[in-house]
């Protein structure tokens, strides 16, 4: 990464501990509840494997073809629930980003002195300027709006990203846990948004290394 091997250390934890917790969720709630889990455990294992420092672990190129096709398999998934739900199309878009980036990250991608491995090197790009912008303004509104679900209400930041504030006041159905897109994919408590929020910052870092 470019921030450093501990800035990929710090990305893996975070991601690995998201991916644990969401495991966790597999075991109770609805059916549904359990397949947002399920896809969330999936994606947090994914990002954590793929934020090892290249100077620790370089993974053979044959596992960025497995990468592409078990995210691949994801977003066609999530593209059929997408049906049941628009919160799904959250899932498919990160799939399709796990997909471009192992895709970006492959060795020989971006050429000679391009990202070897895990993104680690500083040389040349692997992935489309244009589709990493695109993903990063998503991820960037993602990471403030989920922000704001989980900032206290009244505060002129939590109003900006979109946080409710009347439900946290009242302690209604409206509040931190059933105004957020969160709440509507299962699960929606103040830890699993908060999981969330962290998975998104670590996809908008990934994204920055390409």
């Amino acid at each position: 990464m470019h921030g450093g091997a501990l800035a990929g250390w710090l990305l893996m934890a975070l991601c690995a501990v998201s991916g644990a917790y969401c495991l966790l969720r597999t075991r109770t709630g609805t059916p549904r509840e359990r397949s947002t889990a399920r896809g969330e455990a999936l994606m947090g294992f994914g990002m954590a494997a793929m934020a090892v420092p290249a100077a620790v672990l370089t993974l053979p190129e044959w596992a960025w073809a497995v990468y592409g096709a078990v995210f691949g398999a994801a977003a066609l998934r999530a593209l059929w629930s997408a049906r049941r739900g628009a919160h799904h199309l959250h899932h498919l878009v990160g799939s399709l980003a796990m997909v471009y980036m192992a895709v970006a990250m492959a060795p020989g991608a971006a050429g000679a002195g391009g990202h070897a491995g895990h993104g680690a090197a500083a040389g040349g790009a692997g992935g489309v300027p244009l589709l990493t912008g695109v993903l990063l303004l998503y991820y960037a509104l993602y990471v403030l709006r989920s922000a704001g679900h989980l900032i206290p209400a009244g505060t002129g930041v939590a109003s900006f990203a979109g946080g409710s504030t009347e439900g946290v006041v009242r302690g209604g159905g409206g509040g931190l846990r059933g105004s957020s897109a969160g709440g509507a994919a299962g699960g929606g408590t103040e830890l699993t948004m908060a999981c969330r929020l962290t998975m998104g910052i670590a996809m908008f870092a990934m994204l920055l290394t390409l």
